[in-house]
């Protein structure tokens, strides 16, 4: 059928209706200018649907039924069949003029007998190649119908689905033309498009009424698990097919204690370090053999060697947990930093044994006992001190404590127990990736079980590829590795996350099926949400409330924080994981993201990149300035009194007199309070009456002092953070979103 026939039923004109089908993917490409009764009769049903318009299909289609068109069809056919005969009985064969005179004297006398056989036999022949022409015109279509048929037979026997398919995608696995599966779902009261995801219940109602057997396919246990990226699940094996494997241990600590300059003296201490010149590449992570004082023994340990907490709190953001142990490295002549608190909260979250290395024991001002009081603090006891954690006095420029320090790691890694199975496909996680220029992508993983060999088909999170090469850290290729190993290898079709979770299989056709059903979950899983947060705290699946705490001054720190841990209910408890002065950065979401808990900021700014996290990583992000107000709204969590929903305050307006610096996105300015206060909050952007943009305030200033705050009627200057340059004259809305509580 013309798509301008298409369109004059809908009462549209051909443009309206080719500019309409660019937004609904039925196959119809700009250049067509006819198409298939069939799928026209899907796009009429669609878009009357949507307009709300009656369209008399028989008088368009001669069908009423769409499972009673081919048979409708057929008669219709023969019908027009019919008619072209009778038509062609009765009609006068058109001539040339020449014959036409010829024609005209048939009834004149003198006009020869030859002359009227002559003419006769010219028309009896153009008669026959027209009737021959029309009927290979006729056969045409038919043909090319029968072979669209062939194309889209109806699959036999049983269908398996997925829990999520496309409407292309069913038409395709089941044998069903787009438009007759599109139409069954229409007349269920389901309105898609042929890219539209449609769940396996409604998939297996439209193949009851289509005539087709399904059966769902079962998610497997790894899909969900590399999507989700759940080593737990993953690495589980029968205990007889595990062997031991080497200690994973990340080092972590304050900048410049050490971590590198320790990290760089294991890796020469190495006693297979390979040929003369030592370590050829860097590549994120590495494998040390080490032979303990008095033993003949070698041993192998892992090190994560990326930059320590934000490596470490990305793969467990992301679910993925390989460390087993954690090198907390103290400067001894500094002691206790923030960083450093930041990474022992980091490695108690995560369960994980921590080791303490005492580096720069050859700096004059070293203080050991200091550094281990300061340690005892935060809940870290020293073995010498009658506590549980060791402690090595070491020095990464002398080397001294090295080798004590290794023993140390083989020693816990035994006591662990940390196992593996060496004779399964290999499972691994990527702890470093990055586009090379000549080789591609490239991933820097560690086995977590399992074997990998050069030429295995694999899945990483949502991308596949085949291992071409892998390269441990002295340059050596490698065929094969097993648990604990790390390489870098070559061969994916993209560049991974940090996190993710390889795992090899047998055939490209099982990666293939594997990598679809890894997208298929991925299309279940929404991201993290508050919703759902408090929705598990309700129906009381989530035991524990954890808790990012910042606040502007140590005073109000603390009282928070001791109040918060008094804080329980019979089903939930609320733990505090992390707790600084100061604003709130990326790393704080990133812990929040991956112990499943919210932040929460007293008098602290929110900068816009902790925004952009958060909004990435699904995490809450709550802001206070009254603290009964962040107390009651914690009980209200507690007890379900909470709903995911936000109440808007407007705290006041702003004028701007006068824009002075603009870098990026930040940029000072100064204004004038019209109304109410202004504080360090989110705003929107006023210009000539309407929203134009948003920002946020990130500093204010009153003369030369920095307030929290600035009342109706002050001029102040201000450090924002806008998604639009700033002008003199707009009209900033500052305000915060608040939750809600039930009614």
């Amino acid at each position: 059928m013309r798509l301008v026939q298409v369109a004059k039923a809908l009462g549209m004109t051909g443009q309206q209706l080719r500019k309409e089908l660019e937004n609904v993917d039925f196959g119809v490409k700009p250049t067509d200018r006819e198409v298939d009764d069939g799928l026209a009769q899907g796009v009429v049903r669609y878009f009357a649907k949507q307009k709300g318009i009656e369209v008399d299909m028989e008088a368009l289609f001669g069908i009423i039924d769409l499972d009673a068109a081919p048979q409708k069809a057929e008669a219709k056919k023969e019908e027009e069949e019919e008619a072209v005969v009778e038509e062609e009985k009765s009609a006068v064969t058109p001539v040339k003029s020449a014959d036409l005179n010829v024609l005209r004297k048939l009834t004149l006398e003198g006009v020869s007998k030859e002359a009227i056989a002559k003419q006769e036999n010219m028309m009896q022949t153009t008669k026959t190649k027209k009737k021959a022409g029309s009927v290979r015109r006729e056969d045409a279509p038919k043909k090319k119908a029968a072979v669209h048929q062939e194309q889209i037979k109806k699959k036999e026997g049983v269908v398996m689905l997925p829990d999520q398919i496309t409407v292309k995608e069913f038409a395709e696995k089941t044998g069903i033309q787009v438009p007759k599966v599109v139409a069954a779902l229409m007349s269920n009261g389901v309105m898609a498009t042929i890219t539209q995801n449609i769940d396996y219940e409604t998939a297996s109602i439209i193949s009851a009424d289509l005539g087709v057997t399904v059966q769902k396919l079962e998610s497997s246990i790894d899909a969900e698990s590399i999507f989700s990226r759940n080593l737990e699940d993953l690495v589980k094996d029968e205990v007889e097919n595990l062997s031991p494997r080497a200690p994973i241990v990340a080092v972590m600590g304050h900048v410049d204690h050490g971590k590198t300059s320790i990290l760089d003296t294991i890796r020469k201490a190495d006693v297979v370090k390979g040929e003369a010149g030592g370590i050829t590449q860097h590549i994120g992570a590495y494998q040390v053999e080490h032979i303990s004082k008095g033993s003949t023994d070698v041993h192998k340990i892992s090190f994560i060697d990326t930059p320590g907490h934000e490596a470490f709190t990305a793969m467990r953001a992301r679910g993925a947990q390989v460390t087993d142990i954690v090198v907390l490295v103290v400067a001894a002549d500094e002691g206790i930093k923030p960083t450093t608190i930041e990474a022992i909260d980091h490695a108690k979250d995560a369960g994980v044994s921590i080791v303490v290395a005492i580096n720069k024991m050859d700096k004059p001002n070293a203080d050991p006992e200091k550094v281990k009081g300061e340690l005892a603090g935060y809940g870290l006891q020293a073995e010498d001190w009658g506590g549980k954690v060791p402690t090595i006095l070491c020095s990464a420029q002398t080397g001294a404590g090295i080798e004590e320090l290794l023993d140390t790691l083989v020693l816990m890694g035994e006591e662990a127990k940390l196992m593996g199975n060496a004779n399964r496909s290999g499972i691994a996680t990527v702890v470093e990736s990055h586009l090379d220029q000549s080789l591609g992508p490239l991933a820097t993983i560690i086995v977590n079980t399992g074997t990998l060999k050069v030429g295995d088909p694999f899945v990483c999170g949502e991308i596949s590829g085949k291992i071409r090469t892998m390269i441990d850290v002295h340059g050596k290729r490698l065929d094969t590795v097993g648990p604990s190993d790390a390489v870098q290898i070559a061969g994916l079709s993209k560049v991974a996350r940090v996190g993710d979770i390889l795992q090899g299989v047998a055939s490209d056709q099982k990666a293939k099926q594997l990598l679809e059903a890894v997208k298929q979950e991925g299309n279940l899983r929404k991201k993290r949400s508050f919703a759902d947060l408090v929705s598990r705290l309700s129906e009381g699946k989530l035991k524990q409330l954890k808790i990012v705490l910042k606040a502007d001054t140590e005073g109000s720190l603390d009282a928070i924080e001791s109040t918060l841990m008094k804080k329980t209910t019979e089903e939930v408890t609320v733990k505090v994981i992390h707790s600084a002065i100061g604003a709130v950065t990326e790393t704080d979401i990133m812990m929040a993201a991956a112990s499943d808990g919210i932040v929460v900021a007293f008098h602290a700014p929110v900068p816009a990149t902790a925004l952009r996290a958060a909004e990435h990583e699904g995490v809450r992000v709550q802001e206070y300035d009254i603290i009964y107000q962040l107390f009651d709204d914690i009980d209200g969590l507690l007890l379900g009194l909470v709903e995911p929903v936000e109440d808007e305050k407007i705290f006041g307006h702003l004028e701007i007199k006068g824009v002075f610096m603009t870098k990026r996105s930040e940029q000072v300015i100064g204004g004038k309070v019209t109304d109410g206060t202004i504080k360090r909050l989110p705003y929107r952007i006023q210009r000539a009456g309407e929203q134009v943009g948003t920002g946020r305030i990130t500093s204010l200033r009153k003369v030369d002092k920095d307030v929290k705050e600035v009342a109706e009627g002050v001029e102040c200057g201000l450090r924002t953070d806008s998604s639009i340059p700033l002008e003199e004259g707009d009209v900033l809305e500052v305000y915060l979103k608040e939750l809600k509580k039930k009614a």
